[in-house]
């Protein structure tokens, strides 16, 4: 059952877009509408668009677009339905009562938030009982004391096939409750069991506080040796960081990257209290957008084994991406930041991370290190990938400068290597040039959706389709002057179904604005409707303009359909022509 349409209006009524949004971006008044950099994509130059008066925003940069719902959906990462329980709090607004599947999903998350934290408080609870003594001695083992474990919730898994199952049953879950908070699991047979047995235990709590999922370690030769939570209506694991609920509050202005549990922890106990791990997956594109709303600097802190270069080099271009500045520790005397502090202590790491490498100079390393730069033909390869590597950079100084450090590694002048770069940049810019000419000489491919589902079948009847939308968007009341037309004329169907929502809206009265879409379309779907209430429209003279793009719409609809050919369109493009003269001459 949806959210009550009053309350919807009533909600958006009450959120200025400008303050929301003014809460994480920096925002600059130009004219009537306001601008600043996106918060879901690196950029130096404001793209990201906030138009009060249409209460929408726009990235021309990434393509993201909405209203106030959908803002708060993308940056928190939450459904529909919880953005606007979020909203309504920030408004001192009350969640109506309801129900129906939207309550039921929303009921389903809680429940299993409650069950998480009943869970880690079990775990933690057979860490220090005697099942647990296992899993403690590991730990302490590991140099991690009692402060630690309690700060991060550790705890252990029994080696029983239905502890956890028998705790929850007993606070008055079933297993298929278990089952799909992802704590247990089912085989062929449909025995239901214990996800985690006979692990140390490693809660996942997200940024705002909850544990969403856990991560386990075996005791014995078992395998896998660390176990994830699946992805569950809480958890995604590319979109989550470990510790980042504690990292975010440090003062430490950079964002250590682990590869694992026990590398973040002992470092966070070590006084590095920004230290973040990804959760069993390689670096994502969410997981370096997530660090950029709290951090501006990054430190890659992997293992020195060739796994952990391969990482840095997948996540470095991911951060940059991201907007971060992007750093590289080059592990020494030890296989990873935890064995390092316990050999040569929180010092020792210390110096290390102060002597971080630029990412440059640490891909350059890695370059090199695929040749042999005594020999003549591999100094020459060597010089002209490291100068593709170089050319890529946004500044000449960068390029100079870098450039100079590829010279001396492979001793030749550093004119010589800007000379290559020179050259790599040129035919840089003569592929983007040319790839921008085929854009330019395809515009009409500027006005189709970006996402390639959503993509219009007829153009000339889709921008008709678009200013019925924009006219509805500035003014509800125009609903009325829409006639008998209908979505189920229209040719895209997404326009179509945005058309018949919002002008039933408009004839009960209430708001029209982008944002009581955003229940019932999706993340993309949306970013195209924002694009298409972005565009410029004038209510001046709206009953022309809507007889105008019905004309347009239907006369598309009949060649669509073959119903009208040849002659025939030249007579009912006259008749429509006719129809217009009379309307201007009875005009006062």
């Amino acid at each position: 059952m949806p959210l009550p349409d009053r309350f919807l209006d009533e909600l958006i009524a009450r959120t200025d877009i400008v303050d929301l949004v003014g809460e994480s971006v920096h925002l600059t008044k130009k004219g009537s509408s306001y601008w600043g950099c996106c918060p879901f994509h690196s950029e130096k130059t404001p793209s990201f668009h906030v138009v009060p008066d249409r209460q929408i925003y726009k990235c021309f940069g990434c393509g993201k677009g909405g209203g106030v719902i959908s803002f708060v959906m993308e940056l928190e990462n939450l459904p529909f339905r919880d953005a606007v329980a979020l909203l309504a709090k920030r408004a001192g607004m009350a969640m109506p009562e309801m129900g129906g599947p939207s309550a039921g999903m929303r009921e389903r998350r809680e429940k299993i938030l409650t069950m998480n934290k009943k869970a880690a408080q079990a775990f933690y609870r057979w860490l220090n009982a005697p099942e647990g003594a296992e899993g403690l001695s590991y730990l302490r083992g590991r140099g991690l004391s009692k402060r630690t474990l309690t700060s991060f919730g550790l705890g252990f898994a029994p080696d029983r096939w239905d502890a956890l199952i028998t705790e929850m049953t007993a606070q008055g879950y079933d297993k298929r409750d278990l089952l799909d908070a992802g704590l247990a699991v089912s085989n062929k047979d449909g025995r239901i069991y214990d996800r985690f047995r006979n692990r140390v235990m490693f809660p996942i709590i997200d940024v705002r506080g909850d544990v969403i999922g856990f991560g386990g370690r075996v005791m014995d030769d078992s395998t896998p040796k660390y176990l994830n939570s699946p992805d569950t209506p809480v958890y995604n694991k590319s979109r989550n960081l470990f510790a980042l609920n504690i990292a975010k509050k440090s003062k430490a202005g950079r964002v250590i990257l682990t590869e694992g549990y026990m590398d973040t922890i002992a470092l966070h106990q070590a006084g590095f209290d920004s230290a973040v791990a990804s959760l069993g997956t390689s670096l994502t594109e969410e997981h370096a957008q997530l660090l950029s709303r709290y951090f501006k600097d990054a430190v890659i802190s992997y293992d020195g084994d060739g796994a952990g270069v391969a990482a840095a080099q997948r996540a470095i271009p991911l951060l940059e991406k991201a907007g971060l500045k992007v750093k590289v520790l080059r592990m020494q005397g030890a296989k990873d930041p935890d064995e390092l502090i316990k050999k040569s202590g929180p010092e020792a790491y210390r110096r290390l991370l102060d002597q971080s490498e630029n990412q440059v100079d640490y891909r350059l390393e890695q370059i090199a290190k695929q040749f042999d730069l005594g020999d003549d033909a591999q100094k020459v390869t060597f010089l002209q990938q490291a100068a593709q590597l170089l050319s890529a950079l946004p500044s000449a100084v960068e390029r100079e400068i870098y450039g100079g450090h590829a010279a001396q590694r492979a001793g030749v002048t550093p004119e010589t290597m800007k000379l290559e770069v020179d050259r790599a940049l040129r035919h840089r810019l003569r592929r983007e040039q040319k790839r921008q000419e085929r854009r330019d000489l395809a515009p009409v491919s500027q006005l189709q959706p970006k996402v390639r589902g959503l993509r219009y079948e007829n153009i000339r009847s889709a921008r008709a389709e678009e200013g019925l939308i924009r006219l509805l968007i500035l003014d509800p009341g125009l609903a009325g002057s829409m006639g008998d037309i209908r979505g189920e004329e229209f040719s895209s169907p997404l326009l179509g179904k945005a058309f018949d929502r919002l002008h039933s809206r408009g004839e009960r009265g209430l708001s029209t604005t982008l944002d009581t879409l955003a229940g019932e379309f999706t993340s993309e779907e949306m970013n195209h409707l924002a694009q298409v209430a972005a565009q410029p429209e004038s209510t001046a003279n709206s009953g022309q303009s809507i007889r105008d793009y019905i004309s347009i719409i239907r006369s598309e609809a009949l060649l669509r359909s073959g119903q009208v050919q040849g002659d025939d369109l030249l007579l009912a493009a006259q008749k429509q022509y006719q129809q217009k003269k009379a309307y201007l001459e009875e005009k006062p």
